[in-house]
């Protein structure tokens, strides 16, 4: 019986990169395995990215929200249906490769990975650079070094939850790897429930991927195979919105995954410390856009602080959560 995998979409305002990356897949190696579905979820787009889509030989589903759902509950409504054994989560400002799926389809049914739920590939950006593309579990101390600009300012002194001293050359067992190619064994998407959908967008494949690692699974970086990935897609045009969520779901990854008092310690610097090193790092450079950017995101996340307080509220009390990171940054 053929081994089967669904790849799961989402887009919003993609324009051609939409089509770009429907047009890899079908010129993708598949002799080794079955793509039973391509199912796009758009989140209501506005440019027309998901209507008149060119034919491919691909077996095309799409599914049109009226509302933008946010990207973990579109990835779990794209996966709903999915009775094949891996699902692909894959951004459409990606490009495959020939060998971008055969590699790592191949990888997952090896005995040395019986134990991997999760995988990701070597990404490559505009330049032919390989991105920095795999990150460390948050833990309070990763995030206060991020909320100072300590990680940035003295890279050899403190980590950065990115993995950016890592120069990705190498197939080993990270803590996350990007959201941007992201396949999963189908029973491990089942066991977890899939992404939690209190996060709309950024961070929920980091929650997915330790509460994996909570279950005795872990994830594989590849380098033996690329795919290329632009990066920052839709989200370039509206970079205010894009950090007000980067910001909430830092809050609420904290209040999930920490006990309470440390959880409001994150929340109080995301909400004091971080806009003061965001601002001045701005002022330095000279650079108007970023600091108009952080203004419009924090008055954003301070009117919507009810809702997301509430979210955070609802979350169970969770006891500390050990800092097991290393220089390598494997766990």
């Amino acid at each position: 019986m053929a081994v089967s995998l669904d790849i799961i979409i989402v887009n919003w305002n993609t324009g051609m990169q939409l089509q770009n990356c429907l047009n890899s897949i079908a010129a993708a190696d598949q002799e080794t395995f079955e793509i039973t579905r391509v199912v796009v979820v758009d989140n209501a787009s506005t440019d027309g990215s998901a209507e008149h889509l060119s034919m491919t030989a691909l077996p095309l589903t799409i599914i049109k929200n009226a509302r933008n759902l946010g990207f973990a509950a579109a990835c779990n409504l794209g996966a709903h249906f999915s009775a094949a054994d891996y699902l692909l989560f894959l951004n459409p400002d990606t490009r495959l490769y020939r060998e971008s799926l055969a590699g790592p389809m191949a990888a997952m049914r090896k005995p040395i990975h019986q134990h991997t739920g999760i995988m990701g590939i070597q990404l490559i950006d505009d330049a032919g650079r390989i991105s920095r593309s795999c990150a460390r579990f948050p833990t309070p101390s990763l995030f206060f070094q991020k909320m100072t600009g300590l990680d940035h300012l003295f890279p050899s002194h403190f980590f950065s939850l990115a993995m950016t001293d890592w120069n990705h050359l190498q197939t080993r067992i990270v803590d996350q790897v990007i959201g941007a190619f992201f396949l999963v064994r189908h029973s491990v998407y089942q066991e977890l429930n899939g992404f939690d959908e209190r996060f709309f967008v950024y961070y929920e494949e980091l929650d997915f991927s330790l509460r994996a690692v909570q279950k005795g699974w872990k994830t594989c970086y590849l380098s033996d195979f690329q795919a290329y990935h632009k990066g920052g897609g839709a989200t370039d045009a509206i970079k205010d919105i894009r950090l007000y969520y980067a910001l909430r779901s830092q809050i609420l990854y904290g209040f999930k995954h920490f006990n309470r008092f440390t959880a409001f310690l994150v929340m109080l610097g995301v909400l004091v410390i971080e806009p003061a090193t965001r601002s001045g790092n701005a002022i330095l450079a000279g650079s108007c856009d970023p600091f108009r950017n952080t203004l419009k995101a924090y008055a954003m996340l301070w009117h919507d602080l009810p809702n997301w307080f509430r979210t955070c509220r609802e979350m169970p009390d969770k006891s500390f959560f050990p800092e097991t990171e290393n220089r390598n940054g494997a766990s």
